[in-house]
């Protein structure tokens, strides 16, 4: 049961430093041994690590991460949570972390905030219509939600949108998706640690991998900062720097790295109850629960492992914003960012074995990294207790790109990315 506090003893915690807490998760040392290691102590990994102790009973465990838990691309996105997707392999990995993700904070008994007010992408030409017809016929036979709306519905979704007549993105019609929304990224990872935690997992933050240890042409382990960690199995899930660990480890990955950023504004009376993403822009927003515009959009085109924006794109994404909502034109933007994502030629994830044997991948979301964190963790999880693919990870295993069995999202659903 999650612990009650009274008024008077949260005030009296905030006032001398919040010195009567109990911590969520330990803060161990790391043991010389462990039957399984995850290197990155973000959604995925933690995700990983929960799975591994529920479902498959291995709780010798390991996470490891070189800053501070959920310090990477968990608490640098924008949260948005959906699946619709063109291709069935796509709509079958991203609708089961949203089933995953709608009981989530039931199982962990942690509070994610959740908030299923959909996602409304938005067509502005019968081209686009065309496109977004096709996408929902393919949702729906695919077995996820979807409707296609009429302008005037999508307009009834989100009655702040540019109505004139001569803007230079009219609204069309739209693709709607209700199940999906948004959830509190840092609560995602808390509820996976403290839940992991709890089912004997240690979560070792502030411990970087240097090397892997190869044995018999084997990963036996990594070599850290905080000394040698021998693993039956070892998962790498470190997003943007997939690349940089896998040419420690003796392979490459096809694997580019960019920086995604997004910007939020000052906290303004409810306007919006939905996710708008305009396909001519690729910009997309929603509305927070502090009242905060969130803003996002595309990649910036130029390799980096950066964590932060720069003004080019941060003015692409908000002339974007403008041309959808011209009533935000008054808003000051509070702060921005970026994430740093790992994106793979066919713009879908890499999940399976790595050419190393023992070391399992779990990469290559790109854009879509927090919106699959449940599947992901519990996929990796299967292959690191198996050695086996889970029907639903099979079509991401690196070898498609030998076969030339891509599964091309980029030019299926239109994705940014």
């Amino acid at each position: 049961m999650t612990r009650r506090y009274s008024a008077w003893t949260l005030a009296k915690e905030g006032l001398r430093g919040q010195t009567g807490w109990q911590p969520a998760w330990r803060t161990p040392e790391p043991k010389p041994t462990y039957d399984a290691v995850i290197i990155g102590g973000g959604g995925h990994g933690l995700a990983t690590a929960y799975y591994l102790a529920k479902n498959h009973g291995i709780r010798n465990v390991a996470v490891i991460e070189k800053a501070w838990l959920g310090g990477g691309n968990t608490g640098r996105n924008t949260t948005t949570i959906r699946s619709n997707y063109f291709y069935p392999e796509s709509v079958a990995l991203y609708d089961f972390a949203l089933t995953l993700y709608e009981g989530l904070g039931r199982e962990l008994n942690y509070n994610i905030m959740f908030s299923q007010r959909g996602v409304l992408t938005v067509a502005h030409s019968e081209g686009e219509m065309e496109i977004a017809a096709r996408t929902v016929n393919a949702m729906q036979i695919n077995g996820t939600d979807a409707e296609l709306l009429t302008p005037a519905q999508a307009l009834d979704k989100a009655p702040l949108l540019n109505r004139d007549p001569r803007a230079r993105y009219p609204v069309f019609g739209a693709v709607w998706q209700g199940r999906a929304g948004v959830a509190r990224h840092d609560a995602v990872a808390w509820g996976y640690a403290r839940a992991a935690d709890g089912l004997g997992v240690d979560i070792i933050q502030d411990c970087e991998v240097t090397d892997f240890l190869v044995e018999n042409g084997r990963c036996a382990g990594v070599e850290t900062t905080r000394g040698t960690i021998r693993a039956g199995t070892v998962g790498l899930a470190v997003a943007g720097h997939s690349s940089v660990l896998a040419a420690k480890a003796g392979f490459r990955l096809p694997i580019q790295s960019y920086s995604l950023q997004a910007m939020v504004s000052e906290p303004v009376k409810p306007c919006l109850d939905t996710v708008v993403l305009y396909m001519g822009t690729g910009t997309y927003l929603f509305q927070s629960d502090k009242g905060e515009i969130v803003v996002g959009g595309g990649l910036d085109r130029v390799p980096s492992y950066a964590q932060r924006g720069n003004p080019p794109m941060q003015r692409t994404v908000l002339s974007g914003m403008l041309e959808m909502f011209p009533s935000f034109g008054q808003l000051r933007m509070l702060r921005q960012w970026a994430g740093n994502v790992d994106v793979v030629p066919d713009s879908s994830p890499l999940i399976g074995p790595s050419p190393l044997p023992g070391l399992y991948l779990n990469c290559g979301w790109g854009t879509g990294g927090f919106k699959s964190i449940p599947a992901g963790g519990w996929l990796l999880a299967h292959l690191m207790a198996t050695g086996a693919h889970h029907a639903i990870s099979r079509p991401f295993d690196l070898d498609r790109f030998a076969t030339g069995r891509l599964v091309d999202e980029a030019a299926g659903s239109g994705i940014a990315h």
